[in-house]
């Protein structure tokens, strides 16, 4: 072998073992349980509550709080983003509580109080929702809603078809395409465009690999024409760094009836609520008004 040759071999090598460490680094960081937000609980909003656990499908223990209301007209389960914990969603809970509906909040596997050591990014996050539905349902509540942001989204939309409990879903920020997310989040970290798209296709592969289960099963476009007859109303920010608007408009194109997507032209990733608070209030509750409630 000629020596030009030789060192050729060596650059492309140490390369592709570079590629694949930071594959692996993002694939780590994308699964690995995350540090919580800061506990908080419903009593710091004046609420009653009860703290539950129940298992997911596969056994996996998770906990959470169910906030009951003195008429309950329906009940909703929230969903909580990527990398932290259910508690900073506990801020929309008196606004069901005060519509009228019970709330059940609880942490995903791998996350806040919950067990487990490993985020699947939503494929085995789809047994802890059917873990809380079977949970309600032993209180003899068989028809719910789902109220998913970010990653929680993307569960309820993948969920919804596997349950006739699931009767209305909203999913807000939720991506369509997990390799997608990943490729925006490596471009906000500074990586070039033109690599991005294989830096993600890498790193969903590697985690997947290591998790023994093929993470692109719960893309919500697998999912998202399945929800019908059952509602879905989409929110998301024209401003969002990692779920382009073209994603959200594809996942509402391709749902059935009934179906409503709202796009805050201003708001970026999970700030619908924080551009148009007021709004963003009536049209949550008047979604779960018209489909779940009464």
């Amino acid at each position: 072998m000629g020596l030009a040759l030789l060192i050729a071999l060596i650059v492309f090598l140490a390369a592709g073992g570079a590629v694949l460490g930071i594959g692996l680094h993002g694939a780590d960081e994308l699964i690995r349980r995350p540090t919580p937000d800061v506990r908080t609980d419903p009593a710091d909003y004046g609420l009653a509550y009860e703290n539950v656990e129940f298992p997911a499908r596969d056994g996996i223990r998770l906990r959470g709080w169910f906030i009951p209301a003195s008429s309950p007209k329906g009940t909703v389960i929230f969903c909580h983003g990527h990398a932290g914990s259910m508690d900073p969603d506990i801020k929309y809970a008196p606004w069901f509580h005060e519509a009228g509906y019970n709330v059940l909040m609880f942490d995903f596997r791998g996350h806040g109080r919950s067990d487990g050591q490993q985020v699947s990014m939503g494929v085995l996050e789809r047994l802890d929702l059917l873990g809380a539905v079977d949970y309600l349902r032993e209180r003899g509540i068989e028809r719910v809603g789902v109220l998913g942001f970010s990653m929680g989204g993307v569960v309820a939309m993948s969920t919804a078809p596997h349950s006739e409990a699931i009767v209305a879903v909203i999913s807000d920020g939720g991506f369509a395409r997990l390799e997608r997310a990943v490729a925006a989040g490596a471009r906000q970290r500074g990586l070039p465009a033109f690599l991005a798209p294989l830096f993600g296709r890498l790193v969903v592969w590697l985690a997947g690999l290591r998790l023994g289960v093929r993470l692109s099963e719960a893309d919500p476009l697998r999912w998202v024409d399945k929800i019908a007859p059952r509602a879905l109303f989409i929110i998301h920010g024209g401003r969002d760094p990692y779920v382009s608007v073209e994603e959200a408009r594809e996942l509402y194109q391709r749902a059935g009836e009934p179906k409503e997507l709202w796009i805050v032209p201003e708001a970026r990733h999970r700030q619908v609520d924080v551009c148009r608070p007021q709004e963003y209030r009536q049209r949550v509750l008047g979604f779960f008004d018209r489909w779940l409630g009464g």
